[in-house]
C-alpha cells in the first residue's frame, strides 16, 4: 500500500525545521504576490533555503501560484517559474491557466498541482488538467467523503484532501476592510495577515466569528470552525489519497507543529495496523481539542454532509 504524503504550511524556515521533526512530508510555500492564503511569506531567497533543506531530509516542497493573474502580472510568470525549476522545487500549485502557458514559455518541466479551491469537484475535470501538464488536483473543501474517494477511484492524477483547519468561504479581489474604514471617515492601513489574527466577522444571529484579512490578493474571510479528521482518516487512508493537508493560515506555528505532531501518529499507527489506529484516534482528538482556540471550534467539515442534488 501507498503511504500517504503529510503536507504541512510552514510559517517560515525556522517553522519547517520544528516541523520537519514533527514528521511532516511536504511543504507548501510561497508570496502573497503569486500565492493566495499562506501561512507565511517566503521570498525568492526564503525558498531557495527551505528546498535545501528539505532535500536534506529527503522532503518536498510546493510553491503556490495559485493566484488569479491579471495582464499586470502576467509577464512576470515564466521569470518566477524559472527561478523555481533553477532551485529544484517540486512542484508548482497552480489555478490560473496562465500559469501552464508561462510554464510553456518558460521551457521548464517543474511538475504542476491543479487547485482552483471550489471548483475542483469531480475527476472529469481532474483528468483534463491532468492532460494539460497536471500531476496532482487539490480537491475542494465542499465534497463530501464519498465523493473523494469516487474522485479517486476514477483519477488520472494524485489526490489531495485538507484535513486540518481553516476553510476559505470568501474572496474578493476588493480592498473591503479598507474600503469600510474609509467610509467611515477612519484611516486605516492594511497589515500584514500575520498581524491581523485576530480580526472577525461577528454574525450574532448564528453566533459565528469568521476570520477575516486583506491583503494585495483582496479579502478574505474564512469558516467560524477549524476542520479535524484526525479520528476519521480510516476510509481516506484505505482509499490511498495521495496527501493529506493541514493547513496552518492564522494558526500558531506551536500550534501547526503539535497538529502535525498528532496526525503523524495517527497515520503512522494506521500504516502499523488498524487497532492501533483505533486505539489512539479518540485520546489525540481529545488533545487537540485541549490546544485548540476558544473560537476556533472543530468539525469535521463537508465531509459527512449529505450531498442535495
Amino acid at each position: 500500500m501507498k503511504k500517504t504524503e503529510l503536507l504541512v504550511t510552514p510559517t517560515s524556515i525556522i517553522h519547517m525545521k520544528e516541523l520537519i521533526q514533527a514528521g511532516a512530508d511536504a511543504f507548501l510555500v510561497g508570496e502573497q504576490f503569486f500565492g493566495l492564503r499562506l501561512a507565511g511569506e517566503f521570498s525568492v531567497e526564503d525558498i531557495e533555503v527551505a528546498t535545501k533543506l528539505t532535500k536534506a531530509h529527503n522532503k518536498k516542497i510546493y510553491v503556490a501560484m495559485n493566484g488569479l493573474f491579471h495582464n499586470d502580472k502576467v509577464d512576470l510568470l515564466a521569470p518566477y517559474i524559472q527561478k523555481m525549476q533553477k532551485i529544484g522545487v517540486d512542484a508548482i500549485v497552480f489555478g490560473d491557466p496562465s500559469v501552464i502557458i508561462a510554464r510553456r514559455e518558460a521551457g521548464v518541466a517543474i511538475p504542476l498541482h491543479w487547485n482552483t479551491e471550489q471548483t475542483a469537484t469531480n475527476y472529469f475535470t481532474a483528468n483534463y488538467w491532468g492532460q494539460r501538464g497536471a500531476t496532482r488536483a487539490v480537491l475542494a473543501r465542499e465534497l463530501s467523503l464519498d465523493e473523494i474517494i469516487e474522485v479517486k477511484e476514477n483519477a488520472e492524477v494524485q489526490i489531495e484532501v485538507q484535513v486540518h483547519g481553516m476553510t476559505c468561504i470568501f474572496q474578493s479581489k476588493r480592498a473591503l476592510l479598507g474600503n469600510y474604514f474609509l467610509f467611515q471617515d477612519k484611516a486605516m492601513e492594511v497589515e500584514n495577515r500575520s498581524k491581523n489574527n485576530n480580526m472577525f466577522l461577528h454574525d450574532k444571529e448564528r453566533s459565528n466569528k469568521y476570520p477575516i484579512y486583506e491583503d494585495q490578493n483582496g479579502t478574505h474571510i474564512f469558516s467560524p470552525n477549524d476542520m479535524c479528521m484526525i479520528d476519521e482518516l480510516d476510509d481516506l487512508l484505505d482509499a490511498e489519497i495521495d496527501s493529506l493537508k493541514i493547513d496552518g493560515v492564522l494558526h500558531d506555528p506551536a500550534y501547526i507543529t503539535t497538529i502535525t505532531g498528532y496526525y503523524r501518529q495517527a497515520i503512522d499507527a494506521f500504516y502499523d495496523s488498524r487497532s492501533a489506529y483505533k486505539e489512539i484516534k479518540k485520546e489525540l482528538y481529545k488533545k487537540i481539542e485541549e490546544i485548540q482556540p476558544p473560537l476556533r471550534p472543530l468539525d469535521t467539515g463537508f465531509f459527512f454532509k449529505e450531498t442535495v442534488y
